[in-house]
């Protein structure tokens, strides 16, 4: 880096200080920057860099290369292993969550989607959203064990407590596949005719409630056991992550072509408040314990941190890479 010669002291002072540190590390770790304060994450987050082709691991500031256009990105409930799925490549990802360490690489099908780990760390799954399946590892031998058909254009997954069975949004239908992790098929379909593009999900705590993001700016709830559709809540422009915090006092979401996460009430189901981020958030995910929630702000390379008490952002992070597009948070997944 280059200073001009007329920097005062204070300046070239300033300058310095606010340089990157790089370390060299190998096994996969491309970089690192100053930690953040701990008291913002009770547990590790990892954000992936779409454009930095990237993972980073916050607090820590390690940055982990090598993960071609990372797109979305898991974590195993005891924070060993992580999924990651390519945006350009027909390929996901294993990782291992202290090292950075490349640990498999698997075809999957054109157009990767989402990804996830069941809570009982015994499979994987990636979406290929161009074969309309979702393909299923085995996270002990790290083997890529079949492919289920699921409907058209799939998108995410969520899973249930007890692994049992696993959601899929149907982004070019307007429902949900519910998959068995037993038999290893697809056994129904919950219908979400009220949004357009189911496109990202979550669960409430007791799991009979879906919340499902669609990709232009709107909510559903869905009451799992009647099918009844509860709600439709128009939320900012877009698609984006959702994110029923833990503790369940309120539903987070984003949205990629605005500028707001919006705050809902799971109990009347109003939007309370919309919180200004900046441009593009997506991806959005709270931390173990409720209290914080981060947002990945695509448009100014930024994760906003939210206090869910205040309902404020308290803090804009820079990441090591462009296009935070999503995260996934230890012990929240």
């Amino acid at each position: 880096m280059s200073l001009s010669n007329n920097l005062t002291t204070g300046g070239l002072r300033r300058t310095l200080a606010c340089c990157a540190v790089t370390l060299v590390l190998g096994g996969g770790i491309a970089g690192a920057r100053a930690a953040e304060p701990e008291s913002l994450f009770p547990a590790p987050v990892y954000v992936t860099l779409q454009a930095g082709n990237a993972v980073e691991n916050m607090p820590s500031g390690k940055t982990w290369g090598d993960v071609a256009s990372a797109h979305y990105d898991a974590i195993s409930r005891d924070g060993k292993y992580l999924l990651a799925s390519s945006k350009d490549r027909p390929e996901a990802y294993m990782l291992d969550a202290h090292s950075g360490k490349k640990l498999a690489t698997y075809d999957i099908g054109p157009t990767p989607q989402g990804v996830a780990i069941s809570p009982d760390g015994r499979w994987g799954m990636a979406v290929s959203a161009g074969n309309g399946t979702v393909a299923v590892i085995d996270m002990a031998t790290r083997k890529l064990v079949k492919s289920i058909a699921v409907g058209k254009v799939p998108h995410n997954i969520r899973f249930i407590a007890d692994s049992k069975l696993a959601y899929v949004t149907l982004q070019g239908g307007t429902g949900v596949a519910v998959v068995d992790m037993q038999s290893l098929k697809k056994i129904d379909e919950i219908p979400v005719p009220g949004i357009h593009g189911p496109h990202n999900l979550d669960l409430s705590a007791d799991e009979k409630t879906l919340w499902v993001r669609d990709l232009v700016g709107k909510v559903a709830v869905v009451d799992i056991p009647s099918r009844k559709e509860l709600a439709v809540i128009p939320v900012g422009l877009g698609h984006a992550g959702i994110d029923v915090i833990p503790g369940g006092r309120y539903v987070f979401t984003g949205a990629i072509a605005d500028h707001v996460v919006d705050v809902i009430d799971p109990t009347t189901f109003k939007v309370v408040k919309r919180i200004d981020v900046g441009q593009g958030p997506h991806g959005v995910r709270a931390s173990r314990d409720g209290r914080w929630v981060y947002v990945g702000v695509t448009g100014t390379d930024k994760v906003a941190v939210i206090d869910s008490r205040s309902l404020d952002v308290v803090k804009q992070i820079s990441t090591d890479g462009k296009l935070p597009f999503w995260l996934t948070v230890v012990g929240n997944d």
